[in-house]
This record gives structure tokens, C-alpha cells and sequence, in this order.
């Protein structure tokens, strides 16, 4: 999808809350372990090693952006992935990184 160009301030607005959302590395380790399918609260605590509670907090967060969707059976809610959207911004984020430590250590190689 294209970006109206310029941007507007409230694209802008979006655009960067977006960017806060995603910006925060627990919350990148949870999307992580959503991309198998949708898991528990204490689930997924257990796994990344925090409370119950900080998970809960930063899979609000997720919601209200519409990032992860929440489904409750029983006492348990179960989140997943709503926007997979993400997994190629982060494919691209990771692709981006790989490409400058690629030219580094050329750099580093060709001045060795």
C-alpha cells in the first residue's frame, strides 16, 4: 500500500504509534512465539520468562493497536495474531540489518 504523500499529521500520528507499539523487545518476543498459533497468557510468561501480569500488560497493548486478538475459553484467554502484516515488517527490519552487518564486515575484510 502507498503512503499519501506528504503525510498527513494524523498518518504521521498512526504511523509512529505503530512504530511505539512494535518498538518494545518483550513485545517482539510474544509476536514471535504468536507466529505458531495462539497461546496462553501464562503460556506464553512461562516461556520469555516474565509475570503473568507484564504479559497481560504488554498483550493489551497489542490489542488496543489491533495487532493481536484475544479469545477467552474457560478461565484461560488465548491471544493470536490478528495484523500478520507485522511478520513482514519485521522480515524486512531483519533483512535490513543483515544487509548492513553483511557490508561491515566486507569493509572490515577489504581493510584487513
Amino acid at each position: 500500500m502507498a503512503l499519501p504523500s506528504p503525510l498527513t499529521p494524523e498518518m504521521a500520528e498512526a504511523i509512529a504509534e505503530r512504530f511505539r507499539v512494535l518498538g518494545e523487545p518483550t513485545r517482539l518476543r510474544l509476536l514471535d512465539l504468536l507466529a505458531g498459533g495462539e497461546r496462553t497468557v501464562g503460556d506464553l510468561a512461562a516461556e520469555i520468562g516474565c509475570t503473568t501480569a507484564n504479559v497481560s500488560k504488554h498483550l493489551a497493548l497489542m490489542a488496543d493497536a489491533g495487532i493481536v486478538t484475544r479469545r477467552r475459553a474457560g478461565l484461560h484467554s488465548y491471544y493470536a495474531v490478528s495484523d500478520t502484516g507485522v511478520y513482514e515488517l519485521c522480515g524486512h527490519v531483519c533483512g535490513s540489518l543483515r544487509a548492513i552487518a553483511d557490508a561491515r564486515a566486507a569493509s572490515l575484510r577489504e581493510t584487513a
